[in-house]
C-alpha cells in the first residue's frame, strides 16, 4: 500500500491537543511507517513549543517519524509581541524552522500531501 502523505495545520494554541491526538490515530490506524506526516505550526500555535506537557507528547510523535515544524514569521512576532520568546536556539531539537509557515503549506500541497486543520 502507498504511503500516506499528510500535512496537519495547527494555528491556534486550542488545536493542538486535537492535532496530537488526530496524528496518534492515524498512526494507529496505518502504522508509524504507513504515513509521512508533517505538522506545519504558525500564528500563536507556535507558544506550544514551550509547553513541556505538549512538547512530551510531540517528542513521541517526533520519535515516530512525525516532523514538525514552526514558521520563523511566527516566531518573531511572537518575541515581538513580549510574551514566551521562542528562536531556532531554544526550540526542541526536534524542531525544523521554515521561513514562512504559508509558503511551507502550499509547498507540500504541490507535492501531494493532504491538508488536515484539526
Amino acid at each position: 500500500m502507498e504511503k500516506l502523505k499528510v500535512i496537519f495545520h495547527v494555528n491556534n494554541s486550542e488545536r493542538w491537543e486535537t492535532a496530537l491526538g488526530n496524528i496518534t490515530n492515524l498512526l494507529k490506524d496505518v502504522g508509524d511507517d504507513g504515513a509521512d506526516v508533517i505538522v506545519l505550526s504558525n500564528g500563536p500555535s507556535v507558544q506550544a513549543y514551550a509547553d513541556s506537557d505538549k512538547v512530551d507528547k510531540m517528542k513521541t510523535l517526533a520519535e515516530k517519524g512525525v516532523v514538525f515544524k514552526a514558521c520563523r514569521n511566527s516566531l518573531k512576532n511572537l518575541c515581538a509581541g513580549g510574551t514566551v520568546c521562542l528562536n531556532e536556539d531554544n526550540l526542541p531539537e526536534f524542531v525544523q524552522v521554515v521561513p514562512a509557515g504559508i509558503t511551507e503549506l502550499i509547498r507540500c500541497q504541490a507535492k501531494g500531501y493532504a491538508y488536515v486543520k484539526p
